[in-house]
């Protein structure tokens, strides 16, 4: 029996079986022979480095394309993109510190087991269209949980530190959030689409149970004073409400009020109020809150068109450069080619993810979709605009890229779900 009658004798809704052509990418081998090379080469100028975790989580790439049923149906250019920006991140991470770059490709390993062992059960991910307010309750149990026993640092208390390990649970509150607004919107979308302003009675009934996603991202700004964590969740709540409701007024007047809690909020608590005014003039303190963004620009200014060249800078000089101001420091090194070369992966990542919003079957994958490319782009936005001075700088990192244990293991389950979603064949009920 040939492969393409076995295909064609499966029972309606089953998995087809994997073809032989469905379990390797020559594109995602192609980038990761590429970056073992490039790494080989650059990271023992850093030191002594843990290279059987290099090869682990190659290996990671290669077992969660193989564990694809329907791989050769999906993007053929994601696995590839996001390994390449990972292993940028990792060249860079290390760079700057490279226990941090140990680190970052231990969590990326994490991650990749967690994706790969687990695609038999992302691809059923309809099965939880139904749920809805169950996410929001999980995130503000994590909120409360946070409030009594989380860590703080920089002001911020967002950790949970369990011995030598600290675990952002903020990072996975953002996925659930995208559950929440998608199953919502896809069963009350269009009634919400369909009232005017005027009906005040209907449009709180509908919109209701939405502030309690639009509350999260207030709650976070209010009693974590996480300002980038609050800007991108308030991002996905406005992007996905609009695509599914296309209410500009709606739209406007969520972000007006997000606007003057954040006023109010930094008028109340120093270290918004601090981040705001290193953001509007860093040279006013230049040994003090405007310490980081000066270096920042300087090492921006230092890179040029071509950067110095990797190792001949000095992104050391930025306090955090790891997580806030990886950017900066990749900038510097890469210059503002490398800068524009990064930033175009991630255009990539995300016009393919919203791609897959415009292709989808039903409107709750569409919503996932659309939430989840929306959220990796904000997280860009936010991120170097803070680097470059657009935006006051947040805690937030850059996917894939910047240090953060918790956030490249929840980066690497939306992209898996956008892999998901780019699948031409049906995902199973």
């Amino acid at each position: 029996m040939t492969a393409q009658a076995a295909v064609a004798d499966q029972p309606s809704g089953t998995p087809a079986p994997a073809t032989r052509q469905a379990r390797f990418s020559l594109s995602l081998l192609a980038v990761l022979g590429c970056a073992g090379v490039a790494l080989s080469l650059l990271l023992p100028l850093s030191g002594p480095y843990p290279w059987w975790l290099l090869v682990l989580a190659a290996g990671g790439f290669i077992a969660w394309h193989a564990s694809a049923w329907d791989a050769a149906d999906r993007d053929q250019a994601l696995l590839p993109v996001i390994a390449g920006i990972c292993a940028l991140g990792v060249l860079i991470v290390t760079r700057v510190d490279s226990s941090l770059g140990s680190h970052q490709a231990l969590w990326m390993l994490v991650g990749l087991v967690i994706v790969a062992f687990g695609q038999r059960i992302f691809v059923q991910y309809r099965r939880v269209e139904h749920i809805k307010y169950a996410w929001v309750v999980v995130s503000l149990a994590i909120f409360i949980a946070l409030a009594f026993f989380g860590h703080e640092v920089n002001g911020a208390r967002l950790w949970f530190k369990i011995g030598v390990f600290s675990v952002q649970p903020v990072e996975i509150i953002k996925l659930f959030m995208v559950f929440f607004m998608a199953a919502y919107l896809a069963e009350n979308g269009e009634a919400i689409a369909a009232l005017p302003l005027s009906a005040i009675g209907a449009n709180i009934r509908l919109l209701g149970p939405l502030v309690l996603g639009w509350g999260v991202s207030m709650l976070t700004l209010a009693l974590q004073h996480d300002v980038g964590m609050a800007c991108l969740f308030l991002g996905i709540f406005l992007a996905m409400l609009y695509v599914a409701s296309r209410r500009l007024d709606i739209v406007v007047l969520a972000a007006i009020v997000f606007v003057v809690g954040l006023w109010i909020i930094a008028a109340h608590f120093t270290y918004v109020h601090a981040r705001i005014g290193a953001w509007l003039d860093p040279w006013s303190d230049p040994l003090g809150r405007g310490y980081q963004p000066e270096q920042g620009y300087f090492s921006l200014a230092a890179g040029g068109l071509f950067g110095t060249g990797y190792h001949l800078g000095h992104p050391q000089f930025i306090p955090d450069a790891a997580t806030d101001y990886v950017f900066a420091s990749w900038a510097e090194e890469f210059g503002l080619l490398g800068a524009v070369a990064l930033l175009g992966l991630y255009l990539a990542v995300v016009v393919r993810g919203l791609a897959a919003a415009f292709r989808a079957s039903d409107k709750f994958t569409a919503l996932l979709a659309t939430g989840f490319a929306t959220t990796l782009g904000i997280q860009v936005v936010v991120i170097v605009g803070g680097v470059i001075g657009l935006l006051p700088l947040t805690g937030i990192t850059l996917p894939f890229f910047s240090y953060g244990g918790s956030s490249m293991v929840a980066n690497l389950l939306m992209l898996n779900m956008l892999w998901i979603f780019t699948s031409k064949r049906a995902a199973p009920a």
